[in-house]
């Protein structure tokens, strides 16, 4: 988007700028980063880091210092490994035994690998490689090993991926493998990052025996991810989606892209929504074992970011024509909405939940699976954050004067029997606007009294006169 672009954009989407401007100016964060104290390969780290994570990097170096170095290198190192396991120039029997082995390789001094192909968006990561490995060597023994841990088993799950030809062919058959695949791209990097929290005493222990939730945490991301960038992989002749879901709306792959297959397109992508959103709650569980505010801005903005980017591709038909991004002032918006609390980022939560639920279609196969599971997600946050806090409405039963449900009785009275002479009032005024005569009403009500008191008389007398 050129300079005119962005200045017409803004012009029409003043919210955009104002949030972005909020973010630049008035953001503070936790911790910062003190370059000055920086050996040459600690600042080498950080360059590739900038390099290699747009979205990563800034939430990375506000973390507590206590974390800035240890997750700034398991990000670098797992970058590292995930540049050998994409490029496909490489031979698959040189690049198995590297992914099996890099955790072996990241304690070897002074490697490097130049071998990527120069198309390679990260080739310089490993270029350069050896600045990272001097940094592992200083870290503390139970994150270095925490971070060697992760990379063995991603490597050997990467290398298993590489040596499937069925996958490498026809992509994911089944959302089993689905889920498998998104376990070791990020179900364990989640898990790293939470071994990480805990060791440095910065989240909840009891997270390490929920691991569910953190895979769900990595579960969603990935998710996300897949769904958000399935023209983009399908240019590169790459399928994520799992055929046991989109073979339920087309028999082809290629014919999900198809503009004729629009609606159906469109149907199965609603599945694949529906399969991520599942993961929500546990997310936000999650959320709420991080003991530390810098920590917790780490997880909380990449989650927000992915519910955001989930209501985007939502029912939108333009994912399949394009790769689509949510706009730099609504990612402002969400980081700032996302670096303050829990309750927060459960309202953004809530009020994607909300417009996904708005924009489901009743003609959609998925549209009571989508709308329950919508509801699912604010029946939770309800749990946890009810809208009328039963404690303080306690509270203010016991707090109330009895002279003063006295006086209220008095004043409701009053005001019933008010209305209702109101109410006679101006009946009796519209019935002698329109001509009631209340002067003959009168004078027939006379008439009837004396009537019926000479009746009496004369019934008492003659009763007299008979026992006389």
């Amino acid at each position: 988007m050129g300079a005119a672009q962005q200045i017409a954009y803004f012009l029409l989407h003043p919210n955009e700028l104002r949030s972005i401007a909020q973010w630049k100016v008035w953001h503070e964060p936790v911790h910062r980063r003190d370059a000055s104290k920086e050996t040459p390969t600690e600042k080498s780290c950080f360059h590739f880091l900038k390099l290699t994570s747009r979205s990563f990097s800034a939430v990375i170096q506000e973390l507590n210092p206590e974390l800035l170095m240890p997750i700034c290198l398991f990000y670098l190192v797992l970058r590292g490994l995930d540049t050998i396991e994409d490029d496909m120039t490489l031979d698959i029997k040189e690049k198995e035994p590297l992914l099996r082995d890099f955790h072996n390789i990241m304690e070897q001094d002074g490697w490097t690998f130049d071998k990527n192909g120069p198309n390679e968006k990260d080739r310089e990561l490993l270029v350069h490689f050896d600045d990272i490995i001097f940094e592992l060597k200083k870290v503390k023994k139970p994150y270095y090993n925490i971070i060697k841990d992760i990379t063995e088993k991603m490597g050997n799950g990467m290398a298993d991926y590489a040596l499937n030809a069925e996958h490498n062919n026809v992509g994911v058959s089944t959302i089993k493998e689905y889920e498998l695949y998104c376990h070791y791209v990020a179900g364990l990097v989640g898990e790293g990052l939470t071994r990480l929290f805990v060791e440095s005493n910065l989240a909840n222990p009891q997270l390490l025996v929920r691991m569910d939730l953190t895979e769900s945490m990595g579960q969603f991301l990935q998710k996300v991810n897949i769904i958000r960038d399935v023209h983009e992989d399908w240019i590169d002749k790459r399928r994520f989606w799992p055929r046991e879901i989109w073979s339920k709306y087309v028999d082809n792959w290629d014919d999900l892209f198809a503009p004729a297959n629009r609606e159906k397109a469109l149907q199965c992508s609603s599945d694949m929504v529906l399969n991520a959103l599942k993961h929500a709650e546990e997310c936000i569980f999650y959320m709420a074992g991080i003991r530390d505010q810098s920590v917790f801005n780490f997880v909380a903005i990449p989650q927000s970011m992915a519910i955001a980017t989930l209501d985007l591709v939502f029912r939108n038909p333009a994912i399949f024509e394009r790769n689509v991004k949510i706009t730099k002032g609504d990612a402002c918006q969400l980081m700032i909405e996302s670096t303050q609390n829990l309750r927060v980022v459960c309202d953004v939560f809530k009020k994607y939940a909300r417009r996904i639920h708005k924009k489901n279609d009743p003609r959609d196969p998925n549209f009571l699976a989508i709308s329950a599971q919508c509801g699912k997600i604010e029946q939770f946050i309800e749990t946890i954050f009810p809208t009328q806090d039963p404690n303080k409405v306690r509270a203010g039963l016991k707090q109330e004067d009895p002279k003063m449900d006295t006086m209220e009785t008095f004043y409701l009275i009053a005001s019933a029997m008010s209305t209702l002479v109101l109410i006679g009032v101006l009946m009796i005024g519209i019935a002698w606007y329109f001509g009631a005569r209340f002067d003959q009403m009168f004078q027939d009500i006379d008439s009837k009294i004396a009537g019926t008191v000479t009746s009496s008389v004369a019934a008492v007398t003659s009763v007299a006169h008979e026992e006389l």
